[in-house]
C-alpha cells in the first residue's frame, strides 16, 4: 500500500491525467482545473522535493479553488444571460419596453403596428403616424401602447 509520506511528482501527474479525462465525461471544466493545479503540483514538488504530503494538498485544494473560481468569474462576463424561458414562446411579451415607429396611426385608440415581419394590434392614445410608441403592456395580442 502506498502511504502519503511516498508520493513523487509523477503521481501528481498521473493524477492530472485521470482528471482531465474525467473532463471528456463530465464537461463543466471544473476537473479541468482541478487537473492543470495537479499537474502544478507535480511541478512544484519536482522543485521542491522534501515538500510534505499536507502542503502538496494544501497547495492542490487552493490551486483547484482559485482556478475554478477565477474561471467562473471571467466566463460569467464572455457569454450573456441566457433569455428567461418564460418569454421564449410568448413574442409579444418580449417586446414590452421596446420602443416603435408607428406606420399608421392609431385611431379611436386602436391601431396597428408593424414589428419586424408582423403587425400587432394595438391600443393607445389616438396617435400620427411617424409616432415613436413604447410598448408598456400586452393584452392577448394586443399591444398597449404610450407616446414615447
Amino acid at each position: 500500500m502506498i502511504s502519503f509520506e511516498q508520493i513523487e511528482f509523477w503521481n501528481w501527474w498521473v493524477v492530472a491525467v485521470f482528471l482531465i479525462g474525467i473532463e471528456i465525461f463530465a464537461p463543466g471544466a471544473v476537473f479541468l482545473w482541478m487537473g492543470i493545479s495537479a499537474g502544478i503540483v507535480g511541478f512544484v514538488l519536482m522543485l521542491f522535493p522534501e515538500m510534505t504530503w499536507q502542503i502538496q494538498l494544501l497547495i492542490f485544494a487552493v490551486l483547484s479553488l482559485v482556478s475554478i473560481l477565477v474561471w467562473r468569474y471571467f466566463l460569467r462576463d464572455r457569454f450573456p444571460a441566457p433569455v428567461p424561458k418564460r418569454l421564449l414562446n410568448r413574442r409579444g411579451a418580449s417586446y414590452v419596453g421596446r420602443t416603435f415607429t408607428l406606420k399608421e396611426p392609431i385611431v379611436d385608440g386602436t391601431g396597428l403596428l408593424h414589428v419586424d415581419d408582423s403587425r400587432w394590434k394595438v391600443e393607445g392614445e389616438d396617435l400620427p403616424a411617424g409616432t415613436k410608441v413604447k410598448v408598456t403592456a400586452i393584452d392577448g395580442t394586443v399591444l398597449k401602447v404610450e407616446r414615447a
